[in-house]
C-alpha cells in the first residue's frame, strides 16, 4: 500500500511541475500539437503523406499505422476508460489556460497517447525511418497530454503501454493468421 501511496504522490508532483513548465517553445509548440493531435488529423495527414508519397513501402506502413491507431483507440478509449474511472488533474494545478479544453471523460489512460504510440510503432515495423520522424511528434503529444492538464503522467505511460501493445499486434497478426491458417 506504501509503494502505491509514494507512486500516486509522485504522479501528483511530477503533474505540476509539468504543467507549471513556462517555456517560449513549450507556449509556441504545445498549442498546436495539441490541435494537430485532435481527433488523430496529425496521424490521418502523416498516414496520406506516406500513402501519396512513400510508393509501396509507404501504403503499407499507412494502412499499418491506421490499424495500430485504431486498435489503441479501441483498447483505450472504449475499454480502459470504461473499467478506470480517474478525474483529471484538479484545474488549480494547471496555471495557464489550456485548462478549460480538457475532456469529461476518464483521465486514464490517455488515449491521445496510446493512438500516436500505436501508429507510430506500427509504421515503424513497416518502415523505420517513417516511423522515426513519427516518433518526435509522438513524444510531443505525451508531453503536451500532462502540460496541458488533461492527463498524469501515469496515464500517458498506460497510453503508451497500450500504443505498444496495439502496435504490436498489428505487426504480428499477419505471422499470426498465416500459422492459424496455414
Amino acid at each position: 500500500m506504501r509503494v502505491l501511496t509514494t507512486l500516486r504522490n509522485g504522479d501528483y508532483r511530477l503533474t505540476r511541475r509539468m504543467a507549471a513548465w513556462d517555456s517560449a517553445w513549450a507556449r509556441r509548440l504545445l498549442p498546436p500539437v495539441e490541435e494537430a493531435a485532435e481527433h488523430t488529423k496529425l496521424w490521418w495527414v502523416a498516414a496520406a503523406v506516406m500513402a501519396t508519397g512513400g510508393g509501396w513501402r509507404g501504403r503499407k506502413a499507412a494502412t499499418a499505422g491506421i490499424a495500430g491507431m485504431a486498435v489503441a483507440e479501441l483498447l483505450s478509449n472504449a475499454v480502459a476508460k470504461k473499467l478506470v474511472e480517474r478525474r483529471r488533474p484538479p484545474k488549480e494545478w494547471i496555471p495557464h489556460d489550456d485548462v478549460e479544453d480538457r475532456p469529461d471523460s476518464s483521465s486514464f489512460p490517455s488515449g491521445h497517447t496510446a493512438a500516436a504510440v500505436a501508429f507510430t510503432a506500427a509504421v515503424a515495423s513497416t518502415w523505420p525511418w517513417a516511423g522515426a520522424a513519427c516518433a518526435v511528434p509522438t513524444v510531443l503529444v505525451a508531453l503536451e497530454r500532462v502540460h496541458s492538464g488533461a492527463h498524469y503522467p501515469s496515464d500517458v505511460a498506460a497510453g503508451v503501454a497500450i500504443g505498444l501493445a496495439a502496435g504490436a499486434l498489428v505487426h504480428a497478426t499477419p505471422r499470426l493468421l498465416i500459422l492459424r491458417l496455414g
